[in-house]
């Protein structure tokens, strides 16, 4: 675990990687992105918390954030950190491994409250997985993220994204090339959009229910910042994956926008 005894700096590789990202987001599609990070957040501490629909998500946030000046810390299932190769790209990136379904996952929450007490920026999902919403709207979410920012004081920055689950499907590897050359070929339009921080002051860190009613304006905040990304798509998306799973049990219910 990272101890709070220096400010954290994103290493060079990790800058590096993100501009590769941006260029393989190029290749594969059309990246827009709209909304800002404050000028005066972008190096920390910050928690970015974005919703979650497609394995290719964390390459587009990679990109989308090098274009506003962040390297984000991403907080990553722990699967790719025992990977050969990706697991040591991760480590040496400083990314926070999340080993879900076991008793070390309430590590992970530690070790981001030390990453964001040195000042890092922090991205989350806070579903807690890739959504299987038949709509693609953003699920329940788990309450780490918004513990995580009431244990903090940090702000959180809502990012919605859209159009990465026409990249690869919820499969993949099963179906990644098929869906790579689709893209290579019709290039599908990629909007990511930084919403306003979000002011969880009003709750008390440790209240009874703090962490629940925080954990559902944070996803109100991403559902509505993710509004404008699909005005033509409200319903359900037209780029349906057949492999994707349905599953209602955690469905949100939105807050009307505004």
């Amino acid at each position: 675990m990272d101890t709070p005894t220096a400010t954290w700096r994103p290493p060079r590789f990790w800058r590096a990687a993100q501009v590769f990202a941006r260029l393989l987001v190029a290749l594969l599609a059309r990246l827009e992105v709209s909304g800002d990070v404050p000028a005066a957040l972008r190096r920390g501490p910050l928690i970015l918390a974005a919703n979650h629909i497609s394995p290719f998500d964390p390459v587009v946030l990679a990109a989308a954030c090098q274009v506003r000046g962040v390297a984000p810390r991403i907080m990553a299932t722990g699967g790719l950190f025992r990977a050969p190769v990706i697991g040591a790209l991760m480590r040496h990136s400083g990314h926070l491994r999340v080993d879900r379904g076991t008793a070390g996952v309430h590590r992970a929450l530690d070790d981001a409250a030390v990453a964001v007490a040195r000042g890092s920026v922090v991205l989350v999902y806070p579903e807690g997985r890739i959504g299987l919403d038949p709509g693609l709207w953003p699920e329940r979410g788990k309450t780490g993220a918004a513990r995580l920012a009431l244990a903090c004081g940090a702000p959180i920055i809502p990012v919605a994204q859209w159009g990465s689950h026409e990249v690869l499907p919820y499969r993949t590897p099963q179906g990644m090339l098929p869906g790579i050359a689709r893209s290579l070929l019709r290039r599908p339009v990629i909007r990511v959009r930084f919403g306003d921080p979000l002011d969880l002051h009003d709750l008390a860190h440790g209240a009874p229910g703090a962490a629940r009613r925080g954990t559902d304006r944070i996803i109100d905040a991403i559902t509505d910042t993710l509004v404008p990304l699909r005005l033509d798509e409200p319903d359900r998306p037209r780029h349906v994956d057949p492999g994707r799973p349905v599953d209602t049990s955690r469905a949100h219910r939105r807050r009307p926008p505004g």
